[in-house]
């Protein structure tokens, strides 16, 4: 299926199933990718997470519902997932600006977000560097942190902080920031900070090993400044032209060197379509 329409089919499965308890598994599925990457894809290309779109459109349509019915705050709340009273006016106030009871009052305003239509374009025929490289099964070691798909963008530039900080350079110099292992119908995966591991050294406390397997990569070579903007035009540009591989695996690995400039690579794995 096409990159782009099934990005869409999963938009409309969202709509069309707003009301109901949405998995991000199964929403994932509409689109023919893992929730690992489906999440990761829809955050960078709409500047939004998926969870906080699904939050503002329920929020959209109860403040549609209060303003132009008779139907009950409690009825309104529950409706649209939210398992107490209080919980939907909390959010509904941080969404609006008014509490759901002041909904119904004459001239009042309410805040909007209409429905996703994804569209990719190109711009200027701008131009990635990448190549397709098959490796060989290697093992790393690391420091490993669960983090939410939801916060995960302002969260780990906090954890390479903290493992600068405190000393986690005397084990792991951070050779590898690797995503992997999302949790089934969560928003929950692993980050780990890691270097090549060859087994002949003793596991400090607090850190693991972790096998990555034999695969086939897309590297998309760039460097520490520009490594958002890259991750951007890789779902934005290359995934959506890309007729000859897709996605094999819940794996996003950067890789730093180290040296002056702050040269850096991307790694997906990919498969012959």
């Amino acid at each position: 299926m096409d990159y782009l329409q099934g990005m869409q089919n999963a938009i409309r499965y969202i709509e069309d199933n707003i009301t109901e308890k949405l998995d991000y598994d199964t929403i994932a599925k509409q689109a023919y990718v893992s929730s690992f990457h489906f999440q990761r894809a829809f955050s960078i290309l709409c500047g939004f997470t998926l969870g906080e779109y699904i939050r503002n459109r329920r929020l959209t349509l109860a403040g549609m519902d209060l303003l132009s019915g008779n139907a009950k705050v409690l009825d309104v709340a529950i409706k649209h997932g939210y398992d107490s009273p209080d919980s939907f006016a909390k959010a509904f106030t941080r969404f609006h600006g008014i509490p759901p009871s002041s909904a119904k009052m004459e001239g009042v305003h309410l805040k909007s977000v209409a429905p996703l239509k994804i569209t990719f374009k190109l711009e200027g025929g701008s131009t990635m560097d990448y190549r397709i490289e098959s490796k060989e099964a290697f093992t790393v070691l690391g420091s490993v942190r669960q983090f939410d798909s939801e916060t995960s963008y302002g969260q780990i530039p906090k954890y390479w902080d903290e493992h600068f900080t405190n000393g986690g350079t005397e084990h792991v110099c951070g050779m590898f920031g690797i995503c992997y292992d999302l949790k089934d119908g969560s928003r929950l995966f692993n980050y780990m900070i890691a270097d090549t591991y060859d087994g002949s050294s003793t596991i400090p406390a607090g850190y693991e090993t972790k096998k990555i397997p034999a695969k086939m990569w897309v590297v998309f070579p760039t460097v520490l400044r520009e490594l958002q903007n890259v991750n951007t035009k890789i779902w934005n540009e290359w995934m959506p032209n890309c007729r000859e591989y897709e996605m094999d695996g819940d794996f996003n690995i950067e890789m730093y060197t180290g040296d002056e400039e702050g040269n850096c690579e991307i790694w997906f794995p990919v498969r012959k379509k």
